[in-house]
């Protein structure tokens, strides 16, 4: 079983350096210009993206989450994010990842790791070319102002575990500043128990997180999460903008201990347990204990 004190930090981006290698190579050219990159990139790859998903999704062929990893580990090398892992994900099944949220950044760095599934607002599916990319990647989507579906959303990531596909679900239903973790739902934690009890032979669960440490090796302060962290009402454009000239970001995720969930759970002693376990794991990265 894995454990967290097991601190294998493994950087599956090469570190950046002021002339070799990726985030040297962006680091020296202006904003506009490695927005270009970056824009290039991403408005050729996401179409082929889909392109190659939905032919394997029609012929049932498997390896849709090579394809993704693939995808979002260039997307981490394009922008320079250097990811680090600390403790052991669950890999010989499927597993409920319980998450805080920071930016849409988390999206790249925990889809650069392994083949994963997101709980994700309504709202994505109607976004141009990410909502197609995030249906086919097999997004669970969540109307907040509908609570008649939240049964189908229960079900659908029921569906996802019972299939062999890992989940993750950012618990504090919004994003934070990056320093901290917020206090979680209860209604999605309610969910989780409800897609426990739909499972076979019930579920397990990670807590995770994620955490911005350093830029250009330089450790963050609390002051400079916030240029990562995508949070409250800012605006996507302006928030990236201002990620760009950044020559390269660290992120750490953590993986605690799994925690097994079935019909029988009781939701608020899961609820404490979880929340209690991620805010832990991310102190740790805050204060650089890795």
């Amino acid at each position: 079983m894995p454990h967290q004190s097991r601190a294998s930090a493994i950087e599956l981006l090469p570190e950046p350096k002021d002339t070799i290698g990726p985030s040297g190579y962006f680091a020296q050219r202006t904003t506009k210009t490695r927005g270009l990159f970056v824009a290039a990139f991403f408005f050729t790859a996401t179409p082929l993206l889909i392109g190659i998903q939905w032919l394997m999704e029609k012929l049932r062929l498997p390896g849709w989450g090579g394809v993704a990893v693939t995808y979002y580990r260039g997307l981490c090398w394009m922008l320079g994010i250097r990811i680090h892992i600390v403790g052991e994900p669950v890999r010989d099944r499927a597993v409920l990842f319980v998450s805080n949220h920071c930016s849409w950044a988390d999206i790249l760095a925990i889809g650069a790791v392994a083949r994963i599934a997101f709980v994700s607002k309504i709202e994505v599916a109607k976004w141009p070319l990410v909502g197609t990319a995030a249906r086919l990647q097999r997004t669970v989507f969540v109307d907040r102002s509908r609570r008649s579906q939240t049964g189908d959303s229960i079900s659908e990531m029921a569906e996802r575990l019972n299939s062999g596909v890992s989940v993750v679900l950012f618990a504090e239903g919004t994003s934070s500043d990056g320093n901290r973790v917020l206090p979680f739902r209860s209604a999605l934690i309610g969910a989780v128990r409800e897609a426990a009890a739909q499972s076979k032979g019930g579920m397990l669960i990670q807590p995770m997180s994620i955490c911005y440490t350093a830029i250009s090796g330089i450790p963050m302060g609390r002051q400079h999460r916030p240029l990562v962290a995508w949070y409250g009402d800012t605006d996507f454009m302006p928030h990236i903008k201002k990620f760009l000239p950044r020559a390269a970001i660290d992120v750490t995720i953590s993986y605690g201990e799994p925690i097994a969930a079935d019909a029988t759970t009781n939701r608020k002693v899961l609820a404490k347990q979880v929340e209690g376990a991620v805010r832990e794991l991310m102190n740790a990265s805050v204060l650089g204990r890795r």
